[in-house]
């Protein structure tokens, strides 16, 4: 039986295959410009975020960094101490009256009789000037002198002549008075060239450099035949009583120094005592002083002076001990150490060697103000202990100090506080170890 079914239709070939078409929209201009705001809002949103996001990193990193740079330190208050038996301080050795010797007259060094060394006696010979020039004024002097004393002598004959014509009355009264005001002024010019011819005479003498009291050579600046410029000198010398070089009764100035002439049969020494032991010393209290050069030598001396005053530089007070020297040992200008007996509990203050700074500005401590502000402040040592220093002068006990100070603090700079400041045990130590700081 023959199937009647229909075959299914054929596909048509692909090759002859179009797709359909399908319509495309077209974007707006307004749909354009839109996307294009809503872009940018989105770009300078990012960017906005980003640059403040930038400043407050770089905010914080500057502060962290500044944060990092101040120094973090720990505070110690001074510690008391008491019950020192001795103060020990530098002083310098002075003569006790010093000059320095200057010509008053101009010339040339003819001879010298001493050298640096001897000793000589008030009104002694040192020196001698030759002056040709003064010699010369002076002769020019005497005359004038004799030219003014002729001319007085004749005025005051011919006002003696004219007075006897006046009681015969062949002359006027009036011509008397003339002659007689002559006579005066002729004896006033003699008196003027006198007193020439004597100020002459003495710079003259001048010439001769004599010894102001007893003493000895400590300086010769001059030679035979050198050329002498006469003129004072305006400083002061080393007796004064700062201890540097400076004081009364010597002289240095635009003229030039012949000698030098110190008294040493008896010295001054002059210390800076610190502020807290000036009640311990007074006038009449002993001292005992020793040089390097005289080892296991003991000198005793006498407080002469004190300033009564306390310097503000250093917080110490000047005082002037006189020491005897007959025999000569001690030396003008010399170091020497001057130690006082002290009372008991007498408080000094310590701190640790580590708090010590020591640059230009001279030996310090770096204390720290309510502001967390650095404040350096001098001070002078009075024993050193090692490990402790006992300080003379420049704390006060309720001082905040830097234990270890860094290297280049500096006064002002602020710092960051470890830890609270140690309190001092209050108690005194009287074994003098360098225990009880803290």
């Amino acid at each position: 039986m023959k199937s009647t079914a229909k075959d299914p239709p054929q596909a048509p070939p692909l090759e002859n295959f179009v797709p359909p078409e399908t319509p495309v929209e077209e974007a707006s201009p307004r749909k354009v410009r839109l996307a294009v705001i809503v872009a940018a809002i989105f770009v300078t949103i990012i960017v906005i975020t980003g640059l403040v996001m930038r400043k407050s990193d770089d905010k914080q990193l500057r502060e962290w960094t500044d944060d990092q740079a101040i120094p973090t330190v720990a505070l110690i208050k001074p510690g008391k101490r008491g019950n020192v038996a001795t103060l020990d301080l530098p002083g310098r050795l002075e003569a006790f009256s010093s000059a320095s010797l200057y010509a008053r007259v101009s010339g040339y060094l003819k001879s010298w009789k001493v050298d640096i060394g001897k000793p000589v006696k008030a009104g002694q010979l040192l020196a001698e000037i030759e002056t040709p020039d003064l010699d010369q004024q002076l002769l020019q002097a005497k005359a004038d002198l004799a030219s003014a004393e002729a001319t007085a002598a004749l005025a005051e004959i011919t006002a003696k002549r004219w007075q006897s014509l006046l009681d015969s009355r062949y002359v006027s009264n009036q011509a008397v008075d003339e002659k007689n005001g002559d006579f005066r002024t002729k004896q006033a010019l003699a008196e003027s060239a006198r007193a020439n011819v004597h100020r002459l005479k003495t710079l003259k003498n001048f010439g001769r450099i004599v010894a102001p009291f007893d003493g000895i050579i400590t300086a010769r600046g001059t030679d035979i035949g050198a050329l002498i410029n006469g003129g004072s000198g305006s400083g002061i010398g080393p007796a004064a009583g700062n201890g540097i070089g400076m004081g009364p009764g010597s002289t240095g100035g635009t003229g030039q120094e012949l000698f030098q002439i110190s008294n040493t049969r008896r010295l001054r020494v002059y210390v800076n005592v610190p502020q807290t032991y000036v009640p311990s010393i007074h006038p009449d209290t002993q001292a005992k002083i020793t040089v390097p050069e005289r080892p296991g030598q003991t000198y005793i001396a006498t407080v002469a002076s004190s300033a009564q005053a306390v310097d503000i530089a250093s917080g110490s007070t000047l005082m002037q001990i006189l020491v005897d020297n007959e025999k000569g040992e001690l030396l003008p200008g010399a170091f020497a150490n001057v130690s006082f007996d002290l009372p008991g509990n007498v408080a000094v203050l310590s701190v640790p060697a580590s708090a010590l700074m020591f640059d230009r500005a001279g030996l310090r401590v770096a204390t720290v103000g309510p502001d967390n502000k650095v404040v350096l402040k001098p001070v002078t040592i009075m024993r050193d202990l090692g490990k402790i220093i006992e300080l003379g002068s420049g704390l006060a006990p309720d001082d905040n100090v830097i234990e270890s100070p860094p290297d280049g603090i500096a006064d002002g700079d602020t710092v960051r506080i470890a830890q609270p400041a140690k309190k001092p045990d209050g108690a005194a130590n009287t074994s003098g170890s360098g225990k009880g700081l803290y």
